[in-house]
């Protein structure tokens, strides 16, 4: 990748993409405006098979920025029918979950989350995958909050239909576990990226998934380290930086974790710099690794 180059591709898209903490106080009444929170909590695992995530209702209940709904990816925004968390649902069924929440033609959005901001981008490329327009708080509640901005209690969980929704899905934003065999194999052309730590990656830290390591041949991109310290995605440059390692990797890239969630703050990051050739597997290491015939690799 060419960092100048990106630097200005990322100067173009970064607003249409991200959204600033004081910009979005000043369009809070704006009829149009649909913001979404979704929060969840995922704990750190203490051994190996450690999965507990919780919804981030009693968080968003707690406090939330004003006129915002709660988006539940553990609820409606899943499919409770796959192997797997956070499955992302049947086009039709999300789209009627994502009317639910007030969302219609016409309707500008904003997604955001309490915690690093993984999970607001899955929202945000949930929403992209059906063709539907949504900026990403940068920094998300967290900058909101230490930017001295106002927060609310008052909850309001779903709105009644406002319009029409038309959504068009893109069938190139996942991909499933024999696209992701392919390419491991060589099959396929590719480039598989890990967006997890490097100790979950390598191995060496415990896992939330029923074995260790990474998918064959893969590349590691840590998600965490998109973000700067105010927990905004990093400068276009940085992230140029951060993919050097792809510059000249096989097309398509995709992205997984544990369960396409980190993946997604990637998949963001890439958006940000011009990349288009980006998919998600969405099963990720929670899928690949439940089957014991699938390998997974050790170290760095």
């Amino acid at each position: 990748m060419n960092a100048d180059k990106h630097m200005d591709a990322g100067g173009r898209v970064r607003g249409d993409i991200l959204i600033r903490p004081t910009e979005l106080a000043t369009r809070l009444q704006e009829p149009q405006l649909v913001i979404l929170d979704a929060t969840v909590l995922l704990a750190s695992p203490r051994v190996d098979g450690d999965y507990r995530a919780e919804s981030g209702r009693d968080r968003y209940q707690v406090a939330h920025i004003p006129g915002a709904i709660f988006a539940d990816l553990l609820g409606d925004l899943s499919d409770h029918e796959a192997r797997f968390h956070f499955a992302a649902p049947r086009p039709s069924t999300l789209t009627d979950a994502l009317r639910s929440l007030g969302i219609a033609d016409g309707k500008q959005i904003v997604v955001y989350d309490s915690e690093s901001g993984l999970w607001a981008a899955r929202l945000w490329w949930m929403l992209r995958s059906l063709g539907i327009t949504a900026r990403v708080l940068d920094g998300g509640l967290k900058r909101w909050r230490e930017l001295g901005l106002p927060v609310d209690s008052s909850v309001a969980d779903r709105h009644e239909p406002q319009g029409s929704l038309h959504t068009r899905a893109n069938p190139t934003a996942w991909v499933g576990r024999a696209e992701v065999e392919a390419i491991m194999r060589r099959e396929a052309p590719g480039t598989l990226v890990c967006g997890l730590s490097p100790d979950v990656f390598s191995g060496i830290a415990p896992t939330r998934y029923a074995r260790r390591g990474h998918i064959p041949g893969s590349l590691n991109i840590p998600a965490r380290l998109l973000f700067d310290a105010n927990g905004e995605y990093a400068p276009p440059q940085a992230l140029a930086q951060a993919h050097e390692i792809l510059r000249k990797a096989a097309r398509p890239i995709v992205l997984y974790c544990g369960g396409g969630i980190s993946a997604a703050a990637n998949a963001l990051a890439l958006t940000l710099l011009g990349e288009r050739e980006v998919r998600i597997y969405d099963g990720s290491l929670e899928e690949w690794a439940a089957d014991p015939q699938l390998p997974l690799e050790l170290g760095g």
